[in-house]
């Protein structure tokens, strides 16, 4: 750690989260205060063209490339270290039970021979990763360890496009994992530290929306939908005759002609809504729960006028638009007002951020 560092209170270095997904790239960067508290000292994001991304693979990686450049000067960072994250399609996970005790090289010879039964690559084709999880709860005398396996060229892409940025990518996650990390710190932050709470995380993307129910940490149920942001956008292009581009642009800025409330935005929630209280009902048939404590909406789409208190009136579940960095101290390059605004989408960089922190 610097002089600077220490002279600033700063008892961690900063870290950068960078959370690249089908529709843009979302930069976060978190310190840590002498007494322990997060500080938000930047965030960005920069769009990405429709196909620039498909189903987590990269494939315009050049355009990509420029876009994180764009997003790292945006934010005016001089942080290097970042943490990433691989979509979860893009994962194999597995977890398996090994005697405790074992020392490193031998946990890794049982890890690779036991990582040969689950992955339908060669082990030359794959970054393999595993980290012991804590005793085994069934089995005396055994640790739970997690398997995580991806192919070599996936990992490469993503740490190629930090490179490109003049990053040094230190930390590679998964998706989900960072999401959950970053909610679990405000589901502690309910009342009782929401012990016991079931609770139904959905993040509304651009393509996909994804149900997490979780309990104490531990996660119930997980499923995506084919449903998310882009649809609103693919509307307002149809409705007003605008490019794709144009119509996510005229989306965020809030620039659309006087009819747009009742014509498409409106019945635009009313669908969203009827879609996540259809999947928190294939979840109560498909598991022993009839009810959550909690619904939390993130992700850009999870501002949209009215579709808090619509998911409320369908479910009948206290809905919440979550912002991860609530009780976070904030930098000085941070606009309170545009953090208001767009907080819902940044939790997977924002928990790609606070890895450092918990190491």
């Amino acid at each position: 750690m610097s002089f600077l560092d220490t002279l600033l209170g700063r008892k961690h270095p900063p870290m950068i989260g960078l959370d690249i997904s089908s529709s843009s790239v979302k930069l976060v960067e978190l310190s840590q205060s002498a007494s322990g508290d997060y500080v938000l000292e930047r965030f960005a994001s920069e769009p990405f063209e429709k196909g620039w991304i498909a189903d987590g693979q990269i494939e315009k990686f050049d355009e990509v490339a420029e876009a994180v450049r764009k997003v790292v000067t945006k934010s005016g960072t001089r942080t290097k270290h970042v943490a990433m994250a691989m979509p979860q399609s893009a994962v194999i996970t597995k977890k398996i039970m090994l005697p405790a005790g074992l020392r490193e090289e031998e946990m890794e010879m049982q890890v690779e021979a036991e990582a040969n039964q689950y992955i339908p690559f060669s082990l030359d084709e794959v970054s393999l990763d595993f980290c012991v999880i804590g005793p085994s709860p069934s089995s005396a005398g055994d640790v739970e360890v997690m398997i995580a396996a991806s192919r070599k060229d996936r990992v490469q892409d993503r740490q190629g496009l930090a490179e490109a940025a003049g990053m040094k990518p230190a930390i590679l996650d998964i998706e989900s994992y960072a999401s959950r990390l970053a909610v679990q710190r405000l589901i502690e932050a309910l009342p009782g530290q929401g012990k016991d709470a079931l609770v139904a995380l959905f993040e509304i993307g651009a393509e996909n929306t994804s149900l997490k129910v979780l309990r104490d940490n531990e996660l119930l149920y997980d499923r995506d939908q084919a449903f998310g942001g882009a649809q609103l956008t693919q509307l307002i292009s149809r409705q007003y005759g605008f490019s794709f581009e144009e119509a996510e642009l005229k989306k965020l800025s809030g620039d659309l002609p006087e009819d747009f409330q009742s014509t498409i935005l409106g019945p635009f929630v009313d669908s969203l809504s009827q879609e996540i209280g259809r999947a928190l009902q294939y979840f109560f048939t498909s598991t022993p729960h009839h009810k959550v404590h909690y619904v939390m909406l993130a992700g850009g789409t999870a501002t949209l006028p009215g579709l808090k208190d619509r998911v409320t009136e369908l479910t009948g579940f206290a809905s919440m638009v979550i912002n991860p960095f609530e009780g976070m101290k904030l930098g000085s390059a941070v606009r309170e007002s545009k953090l208001r605004r767009e907080a819902p989408s940044y939790l997977t960089a924002c928990g790609l951020a606070m890895r450092r922190f918990l190491a």
